[in-house]
């Protein structure tokens, strides 16, 4: 069979037997090309059953069963249009098979089996000239729709940057009324591409059919599109015939600058003689611009994270001390005072116990503060997170939470202050070791959406090398990098992040100042899955801490001043409900109602009740 010359879409497949193995042919339509510009690109497979052919024309292929007429092919040979493909099923029986239905369920086409692997790749090349999106019903059934090609590629190239060297914003104007057909990718079909330069910025112009059939809702419209070309965002203008869609345009990313960190003659400014702390959006600003020199930490944490009021004065933080005090030890009594024999029939706390032990023996050992055997401060480590399992028995330890408290526990030296810090910043941590992990998936998915708001391009790549949902990232965000910088970066990033500005989840932000940094490695090096997991776990004690928040600061503001910012990444960085930052140039007093708001909000997004509902553990990745 030869393939449909006159089809709508002018993609067509050919399956033909070749020597008891099998053939898949792309041909496209010739169109006015002379024939000599019909040149043939062959890519084969890994495996050895059937190869790609991406073709401008169909040639005939001679075999010792294809002699002569090209109509003369093996009775398994068949042809059939793209466009006249209705689904495409994959199951799985010790290896896989494709089964193709055609829109006319009367011409059954065989099972294409993929003995050796290669289904994979199969389905990737029918993507290239087909829409192919999950049945609601049966999650093995990919329903087939197929643009016009012609558009398909404008598109690709609208969202590419190497092909026409667009620039800046793109922007694509289409009458409102096609766009609420019922058939998106039909109506697009009708678009007739146009390309006009002009200085420094290209216009594609588009011009749709009037005719519709059915109306859809505006809100549904924009989520189909979305779907379909990631990085677009549409704008529901009321003006009647127009939608305009325009790929966003975050402007340069301004230039930044860290300072000095803050001195106890500094923060004993911000003290008035009762001990009270003002002019606190100022202060949080200035650690988050600097930190905090090493001798302002044990008394400064306690503020950043909760434990001691800012409105407080000496004597109220000496009786909060004292009730703090006999409360940690009524719970450390608890299970001090439990018996062997008792411990032998309270499996929970045995096995928290020997986890505990095992992490405390291995957390931090070259650090001089837990360094050597019977060692004082792996004592205390050991006491604190065991007490902390009398404090939440839904939670009680999981693997990770040492490295949260090793460096609480250096800074403060002192039992009782570093229990309650853990407990505050555990507050703020602790979906991420629930048995569900829903913070560490919510997570997971921010970093996705910032990732592909800031760098559509690596972002495309990443999910190419099936490495789109970020998971080598799990351990940065799991613990907060504790595994990633030397100890000394480690305080500085925390008290960085634990000033809440200059926007919620600023630590995701983090995260992409790092993938900033690295994409253009693995780029060019063209790391697979394995490699991009194997790069950025030897990025380990390589990082630079403050060129890193430099970085992560400048693409907050980047952001922010985005005018048209998708409400869901908004939301993500909290700029939803905070009024934009009046000065460029930094983002410290204006963020201060925004900073008192998420006091008590976890980081990445979530309020926890004060009794955890979900009980359970989760698993850290080392």
């Amino acid at each position: 069979y030869r393939p449909l010359e006159d089809a709508v879409d002018p993609s067509n497949m050919l399956c033909a037997g070749k020597d008891s193995s099998s053939v898949v042919e792309w041909a496209q339509c010739p169109g006015d090309r002379p024939q000599s510009q019909q040149l043939l690109e062959a890519q084969l497979s890994y495996e050895t059953e059937w190869d790609m052919v991406n073709a401008v024309s169909f040639r005939k292929r001679r075999s010792s069963n294809m002699e002569g007429d090209s109509h003369e092919r093996s009775r398994w040979a068949f042809a059939f249009s793209v466009s006249d493909l209705r689904s495409v099923t994959v199951r799985e029986e010790g290896w896989t098979f494709i089964i193709l239905q055609l829109k006319d369920s009367s011409t059954p086409l065989p099972h294409l089996h993929f003995h050796q692997g290669g289904s994979r790749a199969f389905l990737d090349s029918l993507r290239r000239f087909a829409l192919l999106t999950e049945s609601p019903s049966d999650h093995t059934c990919l329903l087939v729709s197929t643009p016009n090609k012609a558009l398909s590629q404008s598109f690709e190239n609208l969202l590419d940057d190497n092909n026409f060297g667009l620039v800046h914003v793109r922007s694509l104007a289409v009458s409102r009324h096609q766009l609420l057909g019922s058939n998106i990718w039909i109506l697009l079909s009708h678009c007739l591409m146009t390309e006009t330069r002009s200085e420094g910025m290209n216009v594609i112009g588009c011009s749709l059919s009037s005719r519709v059939t059915q109306q859809r809702p505006p809100e549904e419209v924009a989520d189909l599109l979305g779907e379909v070309i990631p990085g677009l965002e549409i704008n529901q203008q009321e003006e009647p015939g127009f939608e305009v869609i325009t790929r966003i345009d975050l402007g340069v990313r301004p230039e930044v600058s860290r300072k000095s960190p803050l001195t106890a003659d500094d923060w004993a400014r911000h003290q008035d003689a009762d001990g009270r702390m003002k002019d606190v959006p100022d202060l949080k600003h200035a650690v988050f611009k600097g930190g905090l020199c090493h001798a302002l930490r044990k008394e400064a944490w306690k503020f950043l994270l909760g434990y001691y009021p800012w409105e407080s004065t000496h004597e109220e933080r000496k009786t909060l001390q004292r009730e703090k005090t006999d409360e940690y030890f009524r719970m450390k009594l608890q299970w001090k005072s439990v018996s062997e024999e008792q411990e032998r029939r309270n499996s929970r706390l045995r096995d928290y116990r020997s986890l505990i032990e095992k992490d405390v023996n291995r957390t931090d050992r070259t650090n001089r503060f837990y360094e050597g055997i019977d060692n004082p401060g792996l004592v205390l480590l050991h006491d604190i997170l065991m007490t902390y399992c009398m404090y939440d028995f839904d939670l009680g330890y999981v693997q990770g939470m040492s490295d949260l408290l090793s460096p609480i526990l250096y800074v403060m030296e002192n039992e009782v202050d570093a229990f309650w810090c853990f407990v505050a910043f555990m507050d703020q941590m602790h979906e991420n070791f629930e048995e569900q992990m829903q913070g560490m998936k919510t997570q997971l998915i921010q970093l996705s959406s910032l990732l592909r708001l800031l760098d559509l391009a690596f972002w495309n790549y990443l999910e190419s090398q099936d490495s789109g949902y970020l998971y080598f990232c799990f351990r940065w965000l799991l613990i907060r990098f504790k595994r990633e910088l030397s100890f000394v970066d480690v305080l500085r990033l925390w008290e960085v992040m634990w000033t809440g500005l200059p926007c919620e989840n600023f630590h995701l932000l983090v995260c992409c100042a790092i993938l900033d940094s690295e994409k253009q490695k693995i780029m060019e090096e063209n790391y697979g899955f394995n490699e991009i997991l194997k790069h950025i776990n030897e990025l380990s004690m390589k990082l630079d801490i403050e060129e890193i928040l430099q970085k992560a600061e400048g693409i907050c503001l980047q952001i922010r001043s985005c005018k048209d910012l998708p409400r869901p990444v908004a939301t993500i960085l909290g700029f939803d409900v905070e009024s934009r930052c009046a000065d460029s140039t930094g983002c410290g007093s204006a963020l201060a109602s925004g900073a008192a708001r998420r006091e008590g909000g976890i980081s990445n997004g979530h309020l926890r009740e004060s009794s955890c509902k979900q009980s359970g553990r989760g698993a850290f990745v080392s």
